[in-house]
């Protein structure tokens, strides 16, 4: 994506990953991912890695070194790694920056998370537009519930009609999927879609077994796909998910 930063006279190519843990994966993903940008646009994105939740002791590398065995070819390969739980929640609170609120539930934080939660609303309600209360609510909600097991929580923020009703929904799965899309282009929703519906299940139920999460990928439909994220919000528990999954 191509980004402007506060100062400068022209834009730059960022490459953003998101990963819910620090995985071991991530930095060979990194490695391809930056690759591939090179290959396809000529030059080099700035890479940044978001990292959601801590997971044991293992941190993602911020560093990749490649080397054949001769020493005749080499590269090194570095990026940012932004750890969410170790920035400030009054960082993102006070940004002036409404996109940057679902993330706060995430961050590092004094306060109850009643109080956080109470005040990401609150923020919400008065910055954003209409339009974007929905969805904003329901990243939320998401996001609130991948650090707090608690669904009291979810309350605070419109429950889950809310995460229902959001077209953001509908808008991850791409309604007029289909003939209207290029092949690469219908691959990428289809793995935003992948990527949602495992955070979503992540979120509510902890670890989502490989089995399962290999299943989630292996759909490629979008009438599915769509089926499923609302599944992943609705379901009572994984079996409950791959009840429909087989159904559907």
């Amino acid at each position: 994506m191509k980004v402007r930063l506060q100062g400068e006279s022209r834009d730059d190519l960022f490459l953003l990953e998101v990963a819910t843990y620090p995985e071991r994966r991530v930095g060979k993903q990194l490695t391809g991912d930056l690759m591939l940008v090179y290959l396809d646009r000529g030059e080099l994105p700035e890479a940044v890695t978001l990292v959601l939740r801590p997971k044991g002791k293992y941190r993602i590398p911020r560093s990749r070194n490649l080397c054949r065995r001769h020493g005749l070819s080499s590269c090194r390969l570095k990026w940012r790694v932004v750890e969410l739980w170790t920035i400030p929640a009054e960082d993102l609170l006070q940004a002036q920056d409404v996109g940057l609120i679902p993330w706060v539930p995430l961050t590092d934080s004094s306060d109850p998370p009643e109080t956080m939660i109470q005040r990401c609303r609150e923020a919400i309600e008065q910055h954003a537009s209409p339009g974007e209360q929905a969805n904003l609510l329901a990243v939320t909600q998401v996001l609130t519930y991948l650090r707090y097991n608690d669904l009291g929580l979810l309350t605070i923020l419109g429950g889950r009609k809310v995460m229902l009703e959001s077209p953001l929904i509908d808008e991850l799965v791409m309604e007029k999927y289909g003939e209207l899309f290029t092949e690469k282009t219908r691959e990428t929703a289809c793995e935003t879609a992948h990527q949602y519906i495992v955070t979503v299940l992540e979120a509510r139920f902890g670890d989502v077994p490989q089995d399962l999460a290999e299943e989630i990928e292996s759909v490629i439909d979008g009438k599915q796909l769509k089926g499923l994220v609302r599944t992943a919000v609705a379901c009572s528990d994984l079996d409950a998910f791959r009840g429909a999954m087989a159904r559907s």
